[in-house]
């Protein structure tokens, strides 16, 4: 099931063949073939052989003898459970396991944690706190309605990026002592797949059997063609987390998460932000109503532009004295549309999996458009579509919900699977935030998307709104601005989306992430109480005031006497 939720730029689905490079370090000789991945290709002939000598002769045989053997599944394995990639994912899958009494290894090939810690969530999170606090300190008609009096702020760029720098690396600490605590052996180097239940780790020729392996190697940014990255002028979110400058005026190519939250840190840094998005408006993936609010609150009142409705064509880094500069041309017609000249140019247009050079071609799996096919339960599946045993893949390298604790969820689903308890993942029950300020998180579908399922089977479809200005701490912190949106189905009480808009969103999307996952209808989950006063009372007074026409399950416990 893919998910419902989409947050990247739309240059993701338009785009035909993604363009991202790989290191080479990652390709290894690919057995089933004979063929090197990377630059070197080479492939074994009837006349190569005849031109060699016997001796030669000798060890072709050999390696068709080798590879014989790793088609051939062991009888006897090193693990019970073999990880390859050290990301959110494939941490979350090791520690449950553990759990489980499994034997269990990790593979890596870089450092652990993988996109998330080092290039992704948690730096730009400690970008975003700062941009949060700058943001508060020069908002003096917020200030002055508090009572409070701030002298001008400013901000010391090494010691922000340092503040991020030094964040990723406690983390990654956090999780490579919490594996090797737990007994977890890391194996560095990058894993290729040899054949059934059989890992070749790094440049050795050691193989790694284990009884079932999970494939966990995550994503790398997805550049479209014709731009041109140096890393310095024109970037991608890897390069922007090392805030190595902040640009007086920079082009965001693409308004889905990545791009929201670095205009968000740039803005408040200083920068002029113009975004390009290829749909005929800003934040696609999001609920409508939700990203009309935002672009209000997020877009127009700050120091950013934008142009929907076109592609950036080409961009060339800023060289010679020259800016950078970016060809736009119509999404529809291809007719070119304006040039701009800027001073840097971030590609926030989504991820591409991280699959390449995984030997998957030795077990006969091909992959969709870079993402390796799984069935519901992360069983991949091969070229006729038939599972292949005892193989699992998790996170984006599957594409089925590109979120790093989707990644996690999916990992203990399939150890729950290995350990003898089926599982299936709700996937329209994981959570999805942007931490701009205000925030905005989602669950389930947006309301278009219900409207048609329930179109399409035949069920009614309702939505509940409440707003933060009617919630007392939001009103004491002086943040009224924001919105909760439930959709649901009035006949059964069922939950189908909730969308904020608001202070700390990220934070309160749980209950109905929770709700949802566990089947709670809303009659009863009217009956749950909430502190006040307190911003969850947003989400009670937003169950509250849907109207459902079926009755609570009566499963509310005795009363206890205390």
């Amino acid at each position: 099931m893919q998910s419902s939720i989409s947050l990247t730029s739309s240059y993701y689905s338009t785009v035909s063949e993604p363009r991202h490079s790989f290191p080479l370090s990652c390709c290894s000789l690919a057995p089933s073939t004979l063929r090197f991945c990377g630059l070197r290709r080479q492939t074994l002939t009837s006349s190569s052989l005849n031109h060699h000598s016997r001796h030669r002769r000798r060890d072709y045989t050999a390696v068709f003898a080798a590879i014989s053997e790793n088609r051939t599944a062991p009888t006897s394995f090193d693990y019970d459970l073999l990880i390859i990639g050290a990301g959110v994912g494939g941490h979350g899958a090791a520690l449950h396991a553990v759990e489980k009494g499994l034997k269990t290894a990790i593979v890596e090939g870089d450092v652990v944690g993988g996109t998330c810690v080092n290039r992704g969530c948690v730096p730009s999170k400690a970008l975003l706190a700062v941009s949060g606090r700058m943001r508060e300190l020069r908002d003096d008609h917020h200030l002055k309605s508090l009572g409070l009096q701030v002298s001008v702020a400013g901000y010391d760029r090494q010691a922000v990026a340092d503040h991020a720098n030094n964040l990723a690396s406690k983390i990654r600490g956090n999780l490579t002592n919490s594996l090797k605590a737990l007994g977890v052996d890391i194996l560095t180097g990058f894993g290729t797949i040899l054949g059934p239940q059989k890992v070749k780790v790094g440049s050795s020729n050691k193989v790694i059997t284990a009884k079932d392996i999970i494939i966990a190697t995550g994503s790398v940014p997805f550049v479209p063609k014709g731009i041109e990255v140096d890393g310095k002028t024109v970037i991608t979110s890897d390069h922007a987390l090392k805030l190595e400058t902040v640009p007086d005026w920079i082009a965001i190519v693409g308004s889905g998460y990545i791009g929201l939250e670095f205009s968000d840190v740039y803005t408040a840094l200083g920068s002029e932000v113009t975004f390009i998005e290829a749909l005929d408006q800003l934040m696609p993936g999001f609920d409508p109503e939700i990203s009309k609010l935002a672009q209000r609150v997020l877009i127009n009142p700050r120091n950013i532009d934008y142009h929907t409705g076109v592609f950036a064509s080409k961009i060339t880094p800023a060289r010679d004295g020259k800016p950078v500069t970016i060809e736009l041309i119509d999404a529809k017609t291809k007719e070119q549309k304006d040039i701009l000249e800027v001073d840097a140019a971030l590609i926030a247009t989504g991820r591409a999996p991280f699959t390449q050079c995984l030997g998957l071609e030795n077990i006969d799996v091909v992959t969709q458009r870079g993402f390796v096919p799984v069935d519901e339960r992360m069983r991949v599946l091969d070229a006729n579509r038939k599972l292949v045993p005892h193989l699992y893949c998790i996170g984006d390298a599957n594409g089925k919900m590109m979120l790093a604790h989707a990644a996690s969820a999916q990992g203990i689903s399939v150890v729950e699977q290995v350990t003898g308890r089926d599982h299936v993942l709700n996937h329209l029950s994981i959570p999805a935030a942007c931490f701009t300020h205000p925030e905005i998180s989602m669950v389930g579908l947006t309301e278009p998307q219900a409207r048609e399922k329930g179109e399409k089977e035949g069920f009614e479809v309702s939505v509940a709104k409440t707003s933060f200005k009617a919630n007392t701490k939001a009103l004491a912190e002086n943040e009224g601005e924001g919105l909760a949106k439930l959709i649901y189905r009035p006949d059964t009480g069922e939950i189908l989306g909730v969308h904020i808009f608001g202070l700390h969103a990220a934070d309160l999307i749980h209950e109905a992430s929770n709700a949802i996952a566990l089947g709670t209808r809303i009659e009863d989950i009217k009956f749950a109480v909430h502190a006040h006063p307190t911003l969850s009372e947003v989400l009670d007074e937003l169950f509250k005031s849907a109207k459902v026409k079926a009755p609570a399950s009566g499963s509310v416990k005795e009363a206890v006497a205390v």
